[in-house]
């Protein structure tokens, strides 16, 4: 379908726009390309990294940077790079996907990849001049060459921007030097170059350079030893150090002072790739734990048949789907938007750059939601396997551990939730998303007098989308409010930032839920759709008791006396189903699904 500008929402419309089921991008939409490739992508995990579990988790850090290697031959490594740099130059849709199905045979070759991918070389793709892409992106595009991103310092953490790092330019001006300490860089181990970002004189904002790394010849780089950690055990990760490094003068990216813009716009496109590399994770956590509950039989019966097991079976399968419906929902919005800004003139690089930028709000959403979901399922899965889920033979156990760190990198969920609130009131006071009219109807509504009438919801989700628009309502009366009483302060407030947050987490992941299973209902039938249905179903009543406890937590701490009252009684009003699901049912007829299937069939 052709997208023309007033069909793609902005970033963070969303929540002011009803979107039509028609307008989402789901999985159920791949082009016989994208499935091929999806394919290609399975059958390489399948083949090169699943069966090396055990070695990647014995720190087998050689293996890593083979399976990479393989991974340049195959095309993996270029999916995004554009055909004018030696890249495949497929659209981000594909590239979200190469990132979904290669990620979930092991955290630590996920880590090397999205390491590589994203943060290593889209910065030069992406902000490179001429000269720089034609020299390096090729390189890193066929695996000859892996890149690293050298951000994070001891004191410059989520304060990415308070880096002690230093460039001094030369006295002949052709070259700067180097000074300073990194540390956690993915890939460092066997890197041939690092985007290292460093302050040059007093400037306010760091400044991005490319650096070549041989370790014969390491020009002052220095690499401590490899970090002993929790999970991801076989990804490179270790300080760097800089002595004196000298760099040529035009390896500068972009310009003076242009470092921090570089990182977060690089994180951002990290932040949606991290969400996909964490979807299949999941539907491998379920489809493991569903074999293991089919097959484990207590008091003569397999656990699969208990009520408690087929809980965390639903659940586990609910979360993968909403995840992955949201995911494909944001990433073909960037995609579109870059397509339009082509179409407008705009070089690939300005499109791309753009397009992510747009929607922004919706990776640090997808980030957070999926990057807990996937602890969440593994912790299941743990559980659904008792104590042999606590053994290293099972594969639960290194789940688990590879998908804590997804919550750390690419900025904390606690960052990533308070700048997706942050850049949303920032959209709104430049006028890129009207949340002030409709926050003010929402303010005039609570002063009215409620509907009595009983509307008709004997149409699919005519309820469910019904729930959708209240919660929607809920978010501006909470974040409106808050607004209102803090103005710019509202920022020094990160408890109602994160409480807010959670309300638009889960608005459009409920959402995303909803509009794929309606799109899909469409082109098949319900029947056909029964689980699906019950998966959106259920996805949106835990969002609903958590808008509601958020909501609630916001309002008693920042309102009082009748103003308090009235928007707690608006709350309950816009928290409240005319028919409740039952969701034992629900939750039963997804796990029989999963059970039939033997895996996660979605």
């Amino acid at each position: 379908m052709e997208a023309n500008e007033k069909d793609i929402l902005r970033g963070g419309q969303f929540l002011v726009k009803e979107t039509n089921c028609e307008d989402v991008f789901t999985p159920e939409d791949f082009s016989e390309e994208q499935t091929m490739m999806k394919e290609s992508v399975m059958e390489f995990n399948d083949r090169e990294i699943i069966p090396h579990k055990a070695r990647f988790e014995a720190k087998d850090y050689a293996l890593t940077e083979d399976v990479m290697r393989k991974a340049g031959d195959m095309g993996f490594l270029s999916v995004a790079v554009p055909e004018a740099y030696g890249g495949m130059g497929m659209g981000f849709v594909s590239t979200v996907l190469t990132c979904d199905y290669i990620s979930s045979g092991t955290g630590s070759f996920s880590t090397a990849f999205g390491a590589h991918t994203g943060i290593g070389t889209m910065p030069i793709t992406l902000y490179g001049t001429e000269e720089q892409k034609q020299k390096y992106v090729p390189k890193l595009a066929s695996g000859e060459w892996f890149g690293a991103y050298c951000l994070t310092e001891p004191g410059a953490g989520s304060d990415a921007n308070s880096g002690k790092t230093t460039a001094e330019l030369s006295a002949d001006g052709k070259s700067y030097k180097i000074n300073g300490q990194k540390m956690w860089i993915s890939n460092a181990g066997f890197c041939s170059l690092m985007i290292v970002f460093a302050r040059i004189e007093g400037d306010k904002n760091i400044t991005g350079f490319i650096v070549e790394y041989d370790g014969a010849n390491p020009n002052g780089i220095v690499l401590g030893e490899e970090e002993h950690k929790l999970g991801i055990r076989a990804s490179s990760t270790r300080q760097v150090f800089f002595n004196d490094t000298v760099v040529p003068a035009e390896n500068m990216l972009a310009g003076r002072g242009e470092g921090f813009k570089i990182a977060m716009n690089a994180l951002n496109v990290g932040r949606i790739k991290l969400a996909a590399a964490c979807l299949d994770s999941q539907r491998r956590i379920l489809s493991t734990a569903v074999n293991y509950a089919k097959e484990r039989k207590q008091f003569k019966t397999p656990i699969a048949d208990f009520g408690a097991i087929k809980v965390k079976l639903a659940e586990m399968a609910a979360s993968a789907y909403a995840g992955e419906s949201a995911t494909y929902r944001a990433a073909k919005n960037i995609e579109d938007r870059i397509a339009l800004r082509e179409a407008a003139g705009n070089s690939h690089q300005e499109a791309e750059l753009k397009g992510v930028e747009e929607y922004a709000i919706e990776c640090s959403i997808l980030k957070v939601a999926v990057s807990e979901d996937v602890q969440n399922a593994a912790d299941e899965g743990i559980q659904i396997f008792g104590g042999m889920g606590f053994s290293e033979e099972t594969p639960m156990e290194s789940a688990w551990r590879d998908a804590r760190i997804a919550r750390i990198y690419e900025g904390t969920n606690e960052i990533n939730r308070m700048l997706a609130v942050g850049m949303l009131v920032k959209k709104a006071m430049k006028g890129h998303v009207d949340l002030l009219g409709p926050a003010q109807a929402v303010q005039e509504e609570l002063m009215g007098i409620p509907s009595f009438d009983t509307p008709d919801y004997s149409e699919l989700f005519s309820e469910e989308k019904e729930m959708i628009k209240k919660l929607k309502k809920t978010f501006l009366m909470v974040a409106g409010g808050a607004v209102q009483k803090y103005g710019p302060k509202l920022e020094d407030h990160q408890q109602l930032l994160i409480a807010a947050a959670d309300i638009l987490i889960e608005i459009y992941m409920a959402e995303s839920a909803i509009l794929r299973t309606e799109k899909n209902v469409k082109r098949t039938s319900e029947k056909e759709q029964s689980a699906q249905i019950a998966m959106a179903k259920l996805y949106l009543y835990h969002a609903v008791d958590i808008v509601e406890e958020k909501g609630k937590e916001s309002i008693i701490s920042f309102a009082e006396g009748d103003e308090q009252r009235m928007m707690l009684m608006g709350l309950k009003r816009f928290t409240k189903y005319a028919n409740y699901p039952d969701i034992v049912d629900l939750r039963i007829e997804i796990a029989e699904k999963v059970k039939a299937e033997n895996k996660y069939c979605f």
